[in-house]
């Protein structure tokens, strides 16, 4: 009789071991899933357009020698102005495309002209270095069509992005990367 408890014993603890370690790997497995979710949810630095106020830090506080930030044209927005505020200083001596009259230190942005009175605008992102001049000034008299974003191709994503650290409007934040671009709107 105690050699059958015995065994009765034996088959109560393996069946009781058993499903405490299937109950273990199944908990393991799902922390195991969720780990891989949260980690797979990966996110980018971005700046919000609408919050930006072209304060010129992202040319200054990006860890890269060339700020990843650029300048980006909304070309369904733009009026195509022969007195592009974007483009020219508020006050230029004249319309010419001398560098005296022109608001981007680098010469990033291209003129060309279309039609009498319409000229395009086209930004030359290897030249730009995100000092948001021309943003400003797009934005004060202007349409809005031109904005600062932050080029993935370019940017290091940085645990804590000192660009983002040093913007006094907060414009800059976190976004998922399969979403990593927001966009200004036409209308």
């Amino acid at each position: 009789m105690a050699e059958k408890d015995s065994k009765d014993t034996s088959r109560r603890s393996f069946l009781h071991d058993g499903l405490w370690g299937i109950s273990m790997a199944a908990l393991g497995s799902l922390a195991g899933f969720a780990f891989s979710r949260t980690a797979k949810e990966k996110t980018v630095w971005q700046i919000d357009p609408y919050k930006c106020t072209c304060c010129g830090k992202c040319t200054t506080e990006c860890v890269l020698a060339l700020s990843a930030v650029k300048c980006v044209h909304v070309y369904a927005m733009c009026g195509y102005c022969e007195l592009c505020t974007g483009y020219f200083d508020p006050d230029p001596h004249e319309l010419d495309t001398g560098a005296e009259n022109q608001l981007c230190p680098t010469g990033a942005i291209i003129r060309t002209f279309i039609e009498d009175p319409y000229y395009s605008y086209a930004i030359d992102e290897d030249l730009c270095n995100g000092c948001g001049k021309c943003v400003k000034g797009c934005n004060a008299f202007g349409n809005g069509s031109l904005f600062l974003q932050i080029r993935h191709n370019l940017c290091v994503n940085c645990n804590k992005c000192a660009i983002a650290a040093a913007c006094p409007s907060q414009a800059i934040k976190k976004v998922p990367a399969d979403e990593p671009y927001i966009l200004k709107q036409v209308g």
